[in-house]
């Protein structure tokens, strides 16, 4: 059973973050969501503990606003 480690892993947080941005200069919104898509799903796939990922997406749902899903509540 995979547990999701969600304290701060990366060793250069903003130089990738530098990367992610640059690798969306350009696009439209649509083929900067296709991007993330292509992301998600390579490091999906990468990861491939289907626990794991459940919790990710759990997590990041959460995480989330009220104004994502258009509720002012």
């Amino acid at each position: 059973m995979a547990r999701l480690n969600t304290q701060p892993n990366l060793k250069d947080p903003d130089g990738f973050y530098s990367e992610l941005l640059s690798a969306h200069e350009g696009l439209t919104d649509d083929a900067s969501a296709a991007l993330n898509a292509r992301l998600i799903l390579i490091l999906a796939n990468h990861i491939g503990d289907h626990e794991a990922l459940g919790q990710a997406l759990a997590a990041a749902r959460a995480s989330g606003s009220a104004s994502d899903t258009g509720d002012a509540t």
